[in-house]
């Protein structure tokens, strides 16, 4: 269990990765992201991030890059259950209840607040 000072350094080093990469190059903040979340799913191929979790806590969950590895954790949980079926599943299955609260709390927001455009 990490503590807040790991946390806190883990997500910002993570922040400050992606905001250098927007300023120091031409990239587009969706190249960032996408960058981003690549970076974690190879990291949890790697067996790299579930340590980092273990030692910074949310400081990993809460950044972009624990979307890619919450894809590839899931993918290669559910592909050692069911084949390779169990990929495009176990993608699905662990990343649906974030992605579905993204998409709720997106439409919430544009009724409460008037959207521009």
């Amino acid at each position: 269990m990490g503590s807040f000072w790991a946390a806190f350094l883990v997500g910002g080093l993570i922040c400050v990765v992606g905001q250098l990469l927007i300023d120091g190059t031409n990239m587009t903040p969706a190249h960032a992201l996408s960058l981003l979340v690549v970076a974690g799913a190879v990291l949890d191929g790697l067996g790299l991030y579930e340590p980092l979790i273990q030692f910074a806590g949310a400081g990993a969950t809460v950044p972009i890059t624990s979307f890619g590895n919450a894809l590839v954790h899931g993918a290669l949980m559910e592909a050692k259950k069911h084949g390779l079926i169990g990929v495009l599943s176990g993608i699905f299955e662990i990343t649906s209840a974030g992605i579905s609260a993204a998409i709720i709390f997106g439409f919430l927001t544009a009724v409460i607040f008037k959207p521009k455009g």
